[in-house]
């Protein structure tokens, strides 16, 4: 029996800021459950909204579904009492619907419905896709509007209408214009996530959307400046959160951009550099060089010069 009702859910990951933790492996690209367990207890401790297991950050695409179930049973046992942990479900739609049916049986309290593998869909497949996974358990269920599964404002309608346990809505394309359009047609009927990497660049622009929190890789290993950001853009500091986002998250940014898939990459770098290694990423994504590690380390001296500034 999840610990949240699925408007409880809703209520709570809209509340505040959202971790995606990184999934540990060792040198031969194992699972480290040991190593991950221990993380999840230290992101516990900060306030935040929810953890989400195995996701984008934690890379779900490199993952078997086997240890999907691994990683979120060792993220449940783990987690402090009280904080939502949301698995994720994809690839096609009967492999998203056993690992729905996996996650239920595992103790998560929600659902994250990656997009469909390589295949493009119509906005009836997609309904359908979405529809058979909700079909498929009780929990509340987040789905992700990116790549090849854009979700349109009527194709979200149709969905809300259809199933009552779908109950977020993660951004990844950043169309300003179709969020408003879902939003001000579903209100308070779903909760909205800023899934763009990285999020902290549009986290004011989307509050005034209404999307009220978002996905926050910076947090795994600087979560005091990650929730200092998160309270600036709450309170509508614009100054300060400009100011931030010029100091820090603009310079990690543009070591991000450095290459393809060093969204996850940088995070795992940052790990590293500030003592809690998590191992390398997984083929095909590639790791920091030094030079980029070494830019990076200087993006972190700069965050706690400007955690502690902000948080005065």
């Amino acid at each position: 029996m999840p610990a949240f009702t699925q408007t409880e859910l809703a209520e709570r990951l809209g509340s505040g800021l959202l971790s995606f933790p990184v999934t540990h492996f060792t040198r031969d690209l194992a699972f480290d459950e040991p190593a991950y367990r221990e993380n999840i207890v230290r992101l516990g401790k900060h306030e935040i909204a929810g953890l989400f297991a195995a996701g984008g950050t934690g890379e779900f695409f490199s993952l078997t579904p086997q240890e999907v179930g691994t990683v979120v049973r060792a993220a449940v046992d783990s987690a402090p009492k009280g904080t939502p942990i949301i698995a994720p479900a994809g690839h096609g739609t009967a492999q998203a619907v056993e690992m729905a049916r996996d996650a239920e049986a595992a103790g998560a309290d929600g659902l994250l419905l990656f997009p469909p593998y390589l295949t493009e869909a119509s906005p009836d497949g997609l309904t359908a896709h979405v529809r058979a996974v909700c079909e498929a358990t009780s929990l509340g269920v987040v789905v992700y509007s990116r790549a090849n599964a854009v979700y349109t404002s009527d194709t979200v309608a149709t969905l809300a209408d259809n199933c009552p346990n779908l109950i977020g809505f993660k951004d990844g394309v950043g169309d300003l214009e179709e969020i408003t359009r879902i939003h001000s047609r579903l209100g308070d009927r779903l909760v909205f996530i800023g899934g763009l990497p990285t999020a902290e660049a549009f986290a004011l622009p989307y509050l005034e959307l209404g999307v009220t929190t978002y996905s926050s890789a910076i947090f795994n290993f600087l979560p005091e400046f990650a929730l200092a950001f998160y309270g600036a853009v709450r309170a509508g500091d614009r100054t300060k959160v400009r100011r931030l986002l010029d100091e820090v998250v603009l310079p990690y940014t543009a070591i991000r951009d450095r290459k393809a898939g060093y969204a996850v990459s940088i995070v795992k770098a940052g790990m590293d550099l500030t003592g809690h290694p998590a191992g390398p990423v997984r083929p095909p994504l590639t790791d920091l060089d030094e030079a980029e590690r070494e830019l990076l380390a200087g993006v972190i001296a700069a965050s706690r010069t400007a955690t502690a500034a902000a948080t005065v």
